[in-house]
């Protein structure tokens, strides 16, 4: 272990989430592990090795699967306020272990110390969302046009429910998914990134002691390792009714097209492209504090991070400056430093990816305002840290109507009214999360309405990232459509059903039809 990593206690860490052998995998639960080939996660912190484990094989998929589809027969029988308080317990190991599953999201995936204990916060809000709603899965009764007859709708467990989540979120993201499945009755398979293992392995092992201790099955809550190979066995599995995928939108096309081929559900969260709108109204300070977390949070490899800001001319100059002056105090370093602001991207791929992305903002006519830099010498040695960058663009760039998993600001300019501005905004094939920063009510309820932002998420004097669990998650268009965490999120882990009951000696039939024998 690094010095860096012994310094800030991460050994302890480990210890506490139960890591003790880093050659740990594949899991059913307790004690199962994978036989496939070693996965080796390299902390972007330091470039350190943080601990291997061993990828899933076809072999023990089915394991694994069997194990899952017997546990759901037995766990769909429970009802629904125990299992709420199987994820109440969870909730309160999730207590115990913030700060060390919080230093783990931080040193495997590199996000700051501060925004690993917020995600594990995530985790531990959904389980309060999710015990609440264990009393409230409600269905509906209506009236029936026959005499004598009864309608209403039920909503029952699907089974087993697939989950496939990406490295910037290793830990919320399943949690999202996962405590809203058990509580409508349905048992989890899930593959994390293959970039983030250690973190899959951690909450594997906190949720297991949970079951255990309730004599539970092992089954409820399944871990799988591996890359993308591992994801088409469950996409392709017919006993996963519903694959919820969380990644990029050319991943999602291929879930989706995958999963409709055999009339599964599939839940995306994909892309964004999100953008401000920064109107003659905008409080500035408000503003640049929202747009610059946004921009340069987790690196800018939040789905959610601000990647376009779309401001009015006349204050087009006072608003750059601002931004500027906001990037110069940046602190770039080690993400565990809670003086830092910004930690490393992922790996060295992520850093292709930024370097490429302002070659061919320049190369389409844009104009590089803070440069981008790989930063490099003592605290930088792993290679992946880098300058957030602004550039000066235009909408229509080839480059500007992607998305970039790096933290690169494109700087926008409109004319006229609010009209134009959401013009550019919904100009993108993404569509997640947008916002507005205005003091005038009439250009707030215009982005607002049904002529307005056409994203998922839609915001007032607040920025495109950090979203609240009671809300639900999502964004339409290439961002896949799907729904997580609150709200009536809950409504895609089950199956519908519409009952009628007749509680007389006759059977009349609907529509008025006749048929008498």
């Amino acid at each position: 272990m690094s010095t860096i990593a012994k310094d800030f206690g991460m050994d302890e860490a480990l210890r506490l989430l139960g890591i003790k052998d880093i050659n740990e995998g594949s899991s059913t639960g307790q004690n199962s592990f994978g036989s496939g080939p070693v996965i080796s996660s390299y902390s972007p912190v330091d470039g350190v090795l943080v601990g291997k484990v061993k990828a899933t094989t076809q072999s023990d998929y089915d394991k694994v699967m069997k194990t899952a589809t017997a546990a759901f027969k037995d766990f769909r029988t429970i009802p629904a306020p125990q299992r709420g308080e199987l994820v109440r317990q969870f909730g309160n190991k999730l207590r115990e272990a913030k700060e060390s599953l919080g230093k783990l999201v931080s040193y495997e995936m590199g996000k700051s110390y501060q925004e690993g204990l917020g995600e594990v916060q995530e985790m531990i809000d959904i389980c309060d969302f999710a015990v609440g709603l264990s009393r409230q899965l409600h269905g509906l009764t209506m009236h029936s046009e026959r005499p004598g007859h009864r309608m209403y709708e039920q909503y029952h467990p699907l089974g087993v429910v697939g989950i496939i989540s990406a490295f910037n979120f290793p830990v919320a993201v399943w949690a999202w998914n996962t405590t809203l499945a058990w509580v409508c009755g349905d048992v989890c398979v899930w593959k994390p990134s293959e970039k983030t293992p250690l973190c899959g392995i951690a909450c594997q092992n906190i949720i297991a002691q949970v079951l255990k201790d309730n004599n539970m099955p092992e089954g409820i809550s399944c871990l799988i390792n591996g890359d993308y190979k591992v994801g088409e066995m469950m996409t392709t599995d017919t006993r996963i009714p519903l694959i919820s995928a969380t990644g990029s939108t050319r991943m999602g096309k291929i879930v989706a097209a995958t999963v409709g081929q055999r009339l599964g559900k599939s839940l995306l969260e994909l892309g964004g492209n999100n953008a401000i709108i920064i109107t003659p109204d905008a409080d500035i300070k408000m503003t640049v504090i929202g747009a610059v977390f946004g921009a340069v949070g987790t690196a800018g490899q939040r789905c959610t991070s601000t990647r376009r800001l779309i401001i009015h001319e006349s204050i087009y100059d006072k608003v750059k400056n601002a931004i500027v002056d906001a990037y110069k105090q940046l602190r770039i370093g080690n993400p565990l430093d809670e003086n830092n602001h910004v930690g490393p991207l992922i790996d060295k791929d992520a850093v292709a990816g930024y370097q490429d992305a302002l070659k061919k903002v320049v190369d389409e006519g844009g104009n590089i305002i803070i440069e981008g830099v790989v930063l490099s010498g003592e605290g930088y040695e792993s290679g992946c840290y880098v300058q957030p960058a602004i550039a000066e663009a235009q909408n229509n760039f080839e480059i500007v109507q992607h998305e970039t998993f790096a933290p690169v600001l494109y700087l926008l300019k409109y004319s006229g009214d609010v009209t134009n501005a959401l013009d550019l905004q919904n100009g993108v094939a993404q569509g997640l999360s947008s916002a507005i920063m205005t003091n005038n009510l009439r250009e707030a309820e215009r982005f607002l309405s049904a002529a307005g932002s056409d994203c998922g998420i839609a915001n007032v004097n607040i920025g495109t990232s950090g979203a609240e669990i009671g809300g639900a998650f999502g964004g339409e268009k290439d961002t896949g459509g799907g729904r997580e965490s609150g709200s009536d999120a809950w409504k895609v882990y089950m199956r519908r059903q519409t009952n009628t009951i007749n509680y007389t000696t006759e059977l009349p039939l609907a529509q008025g039809i006749k048929f008498d024998l």
